[in-house]
Protein backbone atom coordinates (compact mmCIF):
# COMPACT_ATOMS: atom_id res chain seq x y z
CA UNK A 1 0.00 0.00 0.00
CA UNK A 2 1.35 3.40 -0.93
CA UNK A 3 1.79 5.19 2.39
CA UNK A 4 3.06 8.50 1.02
CA UNK A 5 1.01 11.70 1.08
CA UNK A 6 -2.21 12.13 -0.82
CA UNK A 7 -2.02 10.62 -4.26
CA UNK A 8 -4.65 11.69 -6.77
CA UNK A 9 -4.74 8.49 -8.77
CA UNK A 10 -7.76 7.14 -10.65
CA UNK A 11 -9.22 5.14 -7.70
CA UNK A 12 -8.90 8.10 -5.31
CA UNK A 13 -10.35 10.38 -8.00
CA UNK A 14 -13.42 8.13 -8.25
CA UNK A 15 -13.83 8.22 -4.47
CA UNK A 16 -13.59 12.02 -4.46
CA UNK A 17 -16.13 12.18 -7.29
CA UNK A 18 -18.52 10.11 -5.15
CA UNK A 19 -18.11 12.57 -2.29
CA UNK A 20 -18.64 15.55 -4.59
CA UNK A 21 -21.83 14.21 -6.22
CA UNK A 22 -23.48 13.39 -2.89
CA UNK A 23 -24.81 16.96 -2.39
CA UNK A 24 -26.20 16.91 -5.93
CA UNK A 25 -27.93 13.61 -5.15
CA UNK A 26 -29.50 15.08 -2.01
CA UNK A 27 -30.64 18.21 -3.86
CA UNK A 28 -32.35 15.97 -6.42
CA UNK A 29 -34.13 14.09 -3.62
CA UNK A 30 -35.28 17.33 -2.00
CA UNK A 31 -36.50 18.74 -5.32
CA UNK A 32 -38.34 15.49 -6.15
CA UNK A 33 -36.16 14.83 -9.20
CA UNK A 34 -36.15 11.10 -8.46
CA UNK A 35 -35.07 9.95 -11.93
CA UNK A 36 -31.98 12.13 -11.72
CA UNK A 37 -31.41 11.03 -8.10
CA UNK A 38 -31.56 7.39 -9.23
CA UNK A 39 -29.06 8.08 -12.01
CA UNK A 40 -26.65 9.85 -9.65
CA UNK A 41 -27.03 7.15 -6.98
CA UNK A 42 -26.36 4.44 -9.57
CA UNK A 43 -23.27 6.33 -10.73
CA UNK A 44 -22.10 6.61 -7.12
CA UNK A 45 -22.63 2.86 -6.64
CA UNK A 46 -20.61 2.08 -9.77
CA UNK A 47 -17.74 4.31 -8.63
CA UNK A 48 -17.86 2.59 -5.22
CA UNK A 49 -17.22 -0.76 -6.85
CA UNK A 50 -14.73 0.57 -9.38
CA UNK A 51 -12.44 2.49 -7.03
CA UNK A 52 -11.54 -0.56 -4.96
CA UNK A 53 -11.24 -2.84 -7.98
CA UNK A 54 -8.98 -0.40 -9.85
CA UNK A 55 -6.85 0.22 -6.77
CA UNK A 56 -6.16 -3.51 -6.55
CA UNK A 57 -5.70 -4.13 -10.29
CA UNK A 58 -3.50 -1.07 -10.84
CA UNK A 59 -1.62 -1.54 -7.55
CA UNK A 60 -2.68 1.96 -6.50
CA UNK A 61 -3.91 1.32 -2.97
CA UNK A 62 -3.23 4.29 -0.70
CA UNK A 63 -3.80 4.99 2.96
CA UNK A 64 -5.84 8.05 1.99
CA UNK A 65 -8.00 5.93 -0.30
CA UNK A 66 -8.57 3.38 2.45
CA UNK A 67 -9.83 6.19 4.70
CA UNK A 68 -11.79 8.16 2.08
CA UNK A 69 -13.71 5.18 0.67
CA UNK A 70 -15.72 4.38 3.82
CA UNK A 71 -16.23 8.11 4.45
CA UNK A 72 -17.68 8.48 0.94
CA UNK A 73 -19.97 5.50 1.58
CA UNK A 74 -21.18 6.84 4.92
CA UNK A 75 -21.71 10.34 3.57
CA UNK A 76 -23.84 9.04 0.71
CA UNK A 77 -25.84 6.53 2.76
CA UNK A 78 -26.44 8.63 5.87
CA UNK A 79 -27.47 11.62 3.74
CA UNK A 80 -29.83 9.43 1.72
CA UNK A 81 -31.45 7.74 4.73
CA UNK A 82 -31.91 11.03 6.62
CA UNK A 83 -33.35 12.85 3.60
CA UNK A 84 -35.71 10.01 2.68
CA UNK A 85 -36.85 9.61 6.29
CA UNK A 86 -37.55 13.34 6.61
CA UNK A 87 -39.55 13.12 3.38
CA UNK A 88 -41.38 10.12 4.88
CA UNK A 89 -40.37 7.93 1.94
CA UNK A 90 -38.74 5.33 4.15
CA UNK A 91 -39.66 4.39 7.70
CA UNK A 92 -37.94 6.65 10.24
CA UNK A 93 -37.05 3.60 12.37
CA UNK A 94 -35.00 2.21 9.49
CA UNK A 95 -32.99 5.43 9.22
CA UNK A 96 -32.46 5.37 13.00
CA UNK A 97 -31.14 1.78 12.88
CA UNK A 98 -28.78 2.53 9.97
CA UNK A 99 -27.44 5.74 11.49
CA UNK A 100 -27.20 4.31 15.02
CA UNK A 101 -24.90 1.57 13.72
CA UNK A 102 -22.57 4.16 12.20
CA UNK A 103 -22.64 6.30 15.35
CA UNK A 104 -21.84 3.20 17.42
CA UNK A 105 -18.86 2.40 15.20
CA UNK A 106 -17.65 6.02 15.39
CA UNK A 107 -17.90 6.01 19.21
CA UNK A 108 -16.00 2.71 19.33
CA UNK A 109 -13.19 4.12 17.17
CA UNK A 110 -13.07 7.27 19.34
CA UNK A 111 -12.77 5.14 22.49
CA UNK A 112 -9.95 3.09 20.94
CA UNK A 113 -8.15 6.28 19.87
CA UNK A 114 -8.50 7.92 23.30
CA UNK A 115 -7.36 4.68 24.96
CA UNK A 116 -4.38 4.58 22.60
CA UNK A 117 -5.17 1.04 21.62
CA UNK A 118 -3.41 -0.19 18.51
CA UNK A 119 -6.09 -1.49 16.15
CA UNK A 120 -6.76 -2.03 12.49
CA UNK A 121 -10.27 -2.00 11.15
CA UNK A 122 -10.98 -4.49 8.43
CA UNK A 123 -14.52 -4.60 7.09
CA UNK A 124 -16.08 -7.96 7.92
CA UNK A 125 -18.28 -9.99 5.59
CA UNK A 126 -21.31 -8.89 7.64
CA UNK A 127 -20.24 -5.25 7.28
CA UNK A 128 -19.80 -5.57 3.52
CA UNK A 129 -23.21 -7.27 3.22
CA UNK A 130 -24.71 -4.46 5.33
CA UNK A 131 -23.34 -1.81 2.97
CA UNK A 132 -24.69 -3.71 -0.05
CA UNK A 133 -28.10 -4.05 1.64
CA UNK A 134 -28.20 -0.35 2.53
CA UNK A 135 -27.22 0.67 -1.02
CA UNK A 136 -29.80 -1.78 -2.42
CA UNK A 137 -32.49 -0.31 -0.16
CA UNK A 138 -31.98 3.20 -1.50
CA UNK A 139 -31.63 1.97 -5.09
CA UNK A 140 -34.77 -0.17 -4.91
CA UNK A 141 -36.76 2.63 -3.28
CA UNK A 142 -35.78 5.09 -6.01
CA UNK A 143 -36.46 2.49 -8.67
CA UNK A 144 -39.88 1.71 -7.16
CA UNK A 145 -40.87 5.35 -7.67
CA UNK A 146 -40.34 4.76 -11.39
CA UNK A 147 -41.84 1.25 -11.38
CA UNK A 148 -44.70 0.80 -8.92
CA UNK A 149 -44.51 -3.00 -9.39
CA UNK A 150 -41.40 -3.07 -7.17
CA UNK A 151 -43.13 -1.59 -4.10
CA UNK A 152 -43.92 -5.07 -2.73
CA UNK A 153 -40.18 -5.82 -2.58
CA UNK A 154 -39.42 -2.92 -0.22
CA UNK A 155 -40.62 -4.48 3.06
CA UNK A 156 -38.35 -7.57 2.83
CA UNK A 157 -35.39 -5.38 1.84
CA UNK A 158 -36.08 -3.09 4.81
CA UNK A 159 -36.13 -6.16 7.07
CA UNK A 160 -32.87 -7.52 5.66
CA UNK A 161 -31.15 -4.12 5.93
CA UNK A 162 -32.32 -3.78 9.53
CA UNK A 163 -31.14 -7.27 10.49
CA UNK A 164 -27.75 -6.85 8.83
CA UNK A 165 -27.24 -3.36 10.31
CA UNK A 166 -27.94 -4.67 13.81
CA UNK A 167 -25.77 -7.78 13.31
CA UNK A 168 -22.91 -5.68 11.94
CA UNK A 169 -23.18 -3.17 14.79
CA UNK A 170 -23.10 -5.95 17.39
CA UNK A 171 -20.16 -7.57 15.61
CA UNK A 172 -18.17 -4.33 15.81
CA UNK A 173 -19.07 -3.97 19.51
CA UNK A 174 -17.77 -7.51 20.08
CA UNK A 175 -14.54 -6.75 18.17
CA UNK A 176 -14.08 -3.52 20.14
CA UNK A 177 -14.47 -5.34 23.44
CA UNK A 178 -11.94 -7.98 22.43
CA UNK A 179 -9.42 -5.32 21.32
CA UNK A 180 -9.63 -3.26 24.54
CA UNK A 181 -6.97 -4.24 27.08
CA UNK A 182 -8.13 -5.77 30.32
CA UNK A 183 -7.07 -2.93 32.64
CA UNK A 184 -8.03 -4.92 35.73
CA UNK A 185 -5.49 -7.61 34.90
CA UNK A 186 -2.92 -5.12 33.60
CA UNK A 187 -2.73 -3.24 36.92
CA UNK A 188 0.30 -4.04 39.02
CA UNK A 189 0.18 -5.08 42.67
CA UNK A 190 -1.52 -2.52 44.83
CA UNK A 191 -2.75 -0.53 41.83
CA UNK A 192 -6.48 0.04 41.40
Amino acid sequence: MNRTGFVLNLPNGLTLARILITPLFIICLIKGAYSMALLIFTLAGVTDGLDGLLARLMDQKTTVGAVLDPIADKLLLVSAFVTLAVQEMIPAWLAVVVISRDVLIFIGIAILEVSRVDYRIQPSIVSKCTTVAQLSTIFLLLLSIQTAALEHALAPVYGLTTALSIASGLHYVYLGITIMPDTENDAGPGEP
